[in-house]
């Protein structure tokens, strides 16, 4: 079925408004016999009569005013056409899926949906919550259309733009420390090194530091979150390495003490990733922005 155009649009809509063809002709910089031509060409082309035309009055049909408020929304939605192309209509209305880890989620980007709400009003965000390496397989999948987290990724397919460093400290509880000092490289025999995973340990930050070691632990126990190693660490069941940002609050207060505080640990950042020649790379980079703005905590 051939469209009509919005020309003849314009002309339907005049000779509708003033029910006379010659002052609607005028109001559209047309002679009458063009007008005529322009609504018989119309009637055509939706296979319909619009007006009734006599020698002394002109009307709508049924057809035409059922045409009338469609041809003015149809109008009035090019005009938005012609607005967003110039970049005058703002932003396009987005949905944002964004990945993170737990803790992270729960104690900065859940909170952070508000600022960058408010920042970006033409963005809705949502959240989903997992590990590293799944984060990664949903961002190639396009489960999820970005993620934060410090994982590195070598995959030429994906980007990142840095958001915050992450430091770390090694930690633990004082009263663990009364009962079982670690004070040399030879004490950790005698406690348990709480970590997140075995092929990625938390505990690498300290050891690849300068000055760290490699330390013989009497026992390694593998909690997979930060939440759960933090929790046995205040409950005196091990020592760990933790982000600085999640455990300062147990530091200042006294709660938590950092061993071997000469040793600086190695940090990381926090990055969001996103998939290589995604059109919405400056959406991230705006997100990146607020985000930057924003403390860990």
């Amino acid at each position: 079925m051939e469209l009509p155009d919005p020309d003849s649009l314009r002309c339907f809509l005049e000779a509708a408004e003033r029910l006379n063809f010659r002052a609607a002709a005028q109001a559209c910089f047309l002679t009458p016999a063009a007008l005529s031509k322009r609504i018989a060409q119309l009637e055509r082309q939706l296979g319909a009569q619009l007006f009734e035309r006599t020698t002394r009055r002109v009307s709508l049909t049924e057809a035409g005013r059922a045409l009338v408020p469609r041809a003015e929304e149809a109008l009035a939605q090019l005009r938005e056409c012609a607005r967003a192309a110039r970049g005058e209509a703002g932003p396009t209305p987005l949905e944002l899926v964004i990945g993170t880890r737990h803790e992270l989620g729960l104690s900065w980007l859940v909170p952070a949906t508000s600022p960058l709400e408010r920042a970006l009003p033409h963005l809705s965000v949502h959240l989903y919550f997992s590990s590293g390496p799944d984060l990664e397989l949903r961002l190639r999948a396009g489960e999820i259309d970005c993620a934060v987290s410090s994982r590195r990724s070598q995959d030429p397919a994906l980007e990142a733009l840095r958001l915050h460093q992450e430091d770390y400290a090694f930690v633990a509880h004082p009263k663990l420390l009364e009962r079982e000092p670690f004070a040399a490289p030879e004490d950790a025999a005698r406690h348990v090194l709480i970590d997140a995973h075995r092929t990625l340990p938390l505990f690498g930050y300290w050891r690849g530091a300068p000055g760290g070691q490699p330390l013989a632990f009497g026992g390694v126990r593998i909690m997979g979150t930060i939440a759960a190693i933090r929790w046995l660490v205040l409950r005196r069941k091990g020592v760990a390495v933790l982000p600085r940002y999640q455990v300062a609050p147990d530091l200042a207060r006294g709660r938590l003490v950092e061993l071997f505080g000469d040793v600086e640990a190695l940090s990381d950042h926090f990055r969001l990733h996103f998939r290589a020649g995604d059109a919405r790379r400056g959406v991230f980079g705006q997100v990146a922005e607020v985000l930057r703005g924003l403390p860990l905590r």
